[in-house]
């Protein structure tokens, strides 16, 4: 499985890419979770706009296997839905950490980015 040292993560699975100044942020599903979930067929995700707390929900994703609740790693605003996923979802299989990306957010609180796991950590957590 692939684990960019260049995002970090959380344990509930998501990935993270920081922008340089640590003000915006891509979030998407790591390579582990898009396996397990096995072929994802469906994927919701809150409207641009939406202000949504760290740990809160900002969509779901639905797997031939099960659904699955999409969890904010840090407080902010959603910029942005990668639209492209409401026709081909099977995006976030194939390449979760670039087409399979969900959302862009602004960050509320930088200091947030120090919960978050770099890849040996949630490599390690993984074992």
């Amino acid at each position: 499985m692939n684990f960019p040292d260049t995002l970090r993560y959380t344990k509930e699975h998501e990935w993270v890419r920081v922008s340089a100044d640590g003000r915006t942020a891509i979030v998407g599903i790591t390579d582990f979770a898009q396996s397990e979930l096995g072929d994802i067929v469906f994927v919701e995700l809150e409207p641009v706009g939406s202000v949504i707390g760290r740990g809160e929900p900002f969509g779901s994703v639905e797997a031939v296997k099960a659904v699955s609740e999409l969890f904010m790693p840090l407080s902010g605003t959603i910029t942005a839905r990668n639209e492209a996923l409401d026709g081909n979802p099977e995006r976030v299989n194939s390449d979760p950490y670039d087409q399979g990306w969900m959302i862009e957010i602004t960050v509320d609180d930088p200091d947030e980015l120090n919960d978050l796991l770099s890849a040996g950590d949630y490599i390690q957590m993984l074992d």
